[in-house]
């Protein structure tokens, strides 16, 4: 049934409304094999080609723990300020689904590897501690796919095929306790947590964290209470969104949405949501079970875990610089603004502007040429800009050639295309193009007296006194060069000319 729910607008809404947030994120982690058995993870592979009988739940196979997986979520604990706990087990959460083959799920109940954490986000200016809950082990399921129909989804769809590749592979689920106090910022502290939670996850090397392929989705449950009110109210979860602008977007429908619920005399019903990419919405999906729907029990054939603080402490020591105290050192290194420091971890250019200065580019030309031109070329080609076929390496000899003088930076521009068009490296494209700089003064004093001799108007007002009509005349010096005339010294030579 369609939602004909009337939308209150987002500022009346939260004029009346306090939102409740919590965030649920599932992430794959980077095994080379399962959680439980030595099937592969690769993503992409033919349907059904990565299964045995231990994922596929077949009579008498036995799951057997991965150890890798658990270094992970101990990994991803800690870089959240995560307590390890020294004991705990695995359980059996029942759900009847097409994509469970086992017709359960191994996963942890009230007995989580990682407890009370934390993760701190900046929005506008303000920082918000986002409280950790708990971080636990599962496996992932398989993937269904409805085919015909408008939706992609299994209401009017002809047939639906199951995929039990993903089936098995080690999914760590992070919950957020209640996100209260946000105000009008919660969809935007939403995102900033889910952005700040994948760059941690990405930082510390477990997995790839790319939300287009699955490896990392948000739940995003919002309720919403009246102002003054001390009682939350019934919270909706809003499943598998995959992509940041999406959760910030989800939020903001849902308090738009029950608002209006609530503003019409209705209530707002627990269930889980859909969200459409298309129009920013969420659509019902089902009723959201409880704890005793899932009838948890200790798995019976895994042992329990008790990770010694030796270990524990061994892949603290492990853990690399967090994105936190890296932006704060690169930031305090580059001398750049908070605003700016901002724009370059959005570009996600954070990265490939540091290797471009290890490259031994300067911090500022750096930043000019991703942020600037080759920003400008991903967005243009709709590409992330790490896609684009340029490297540290080649920014930096780009910035060493203007530095020294070879080229300018409209000749740097040329270069940048041929590099990127596969044309070789930045002195290979200089080369095949004919792109140096002319600073050979005789050469370029012969385009000079070429240039005065067609303007002798613009040239009796440099003559006459007028030496900032001498622009004109440099410009016609770089057309007749293509833009390769040193214009600095041709000016100097040509008020030099016209003046002594």
């Amino acid at each position: 049934m369609a939602d004909t729910t009337t939308l209150v607008p987002y500022d009346e809404a939260l004029a009346k409304y306090e939102p409740v947030l919590g965030i649920e994120t599932h992430i794959e982690l980077g095994t080379k094999t399962k959680m439980f058995c030595g099937c592969a993870t690769e993503f992409g592979a033919e349907p059904n080609t990565q299964v045995c009988p231990v994922c596929l739940g077949l009579p008498g196979s036995l799951p057997v723990t991965n150890r890798s997986a658990i270094e992970g979520i101990i990994k991803i604990g800690l870089a959240l300020n995560c307590t390890i706990v020294e004991w705990c087990r695995f359980a059996r959460k029942n759900y009847f689904y097409p994509d469970m083959p086992k017709d359960f799920q191994i996963s942890q109940y009230d007995e989580p590897l990682c407890v009370d954490g934390y993760l701190e986000v900046e929005v506008e200016g303000e920082t918000y501690r986002i409280e950790i809950e708990r971080v636990h082990m599962e496996e992932d399921t398989g993937k269904s796919l409805h085919v015909g129909g408008a939706t992609g989804r299994i209401h009017g769809a002809d047939f639906s095929l199951v995929d039990y590749n993903r089936a098995g592979i080690p999914l760590v689920e992070i919950v957020t306790k209640p996100i209260v106090a946000t105000g009008d910022k919660a969809p935007l502290v939403a995102r900033a947590y889910a952005t700040e939670l994948r760059e941690l996850v990405r930082a510390v090397g477990v997995s790839d964290v790319r939300m287009e392929q699955g490896s990392m989705r948000c739940d995003v449950n919002v309720s919403l209470m009246p102002k003054g009110a001390s009682e939350w109210g019934t919270r909706t979860e809003t499943k598998n969104v995959n992509s940041l602008r999406s959760v910030e977007r989800a939020v903001r429908f849902e308090i738009e949405r029950q608002a209006g619920v609530l503003d019409a005399g209705g209530k707002v019903i627990q269930e889980t949501r859909h969200f459409q990419e298309a129009t920013g919405t969420t659509t019902s999906g089902r009723s959201k079970e409880e704890a005793q729907d899932y009838r948890y029990f200790p798995e019976p054939d895994l042992v329990p875990m008790a990770p010694s603080r030796e270990w524990v402490e061994q892949l603290r020591a492990s853990l690399p610089e967090l994105p936190a105290a890296r932006r704060r050192r690169v930031q305090g290194e580059w001398g750049v603004a908070d605003k700016e420091l901002q724009d370059i971890v959005n570009a996600g250019a954070l990265d490939l502007i540091e290797e471009t200065v290890r490259e031994g580019a300067e911090p500022a030309a750096a930043r000019k040429w991703w942020m600037n031109e080759l920003s400008r070329r991903a967005t243009e080609q709709g590409v992330d800009l790490a896609s684009l076929p340029v490297t540290p390496a080649d920014v930096a000899r780009v910035g060493a050639l203007v530095a020294e003088g070879s080229i300018n930076d409209k000749l740097a521009r040329q270069v940048f295309d041929g590099v990127l068009a596969g044309e070789g490296t930045p002195d290979e494209v200089v080369e095949k193009r004919g792109l140096k700089v002319v600073s050979d003064e005789g050469q370029l004093g012969s385009v000079i007296d070429e240039v005065i001799a067609a303007n002798p108007d613009i040239a009796d007002k440099v003559r006459g006194g007028k030496v900032a009509a001498a622009g004109a005349l440099v410009g016609a010096v770089m057309k007749a060069t293509r833009g390769q005339a040193d214009a600095g010294r041709a000016r100097e030579l040509i008020i030099e000319k016209l003046t002594s």
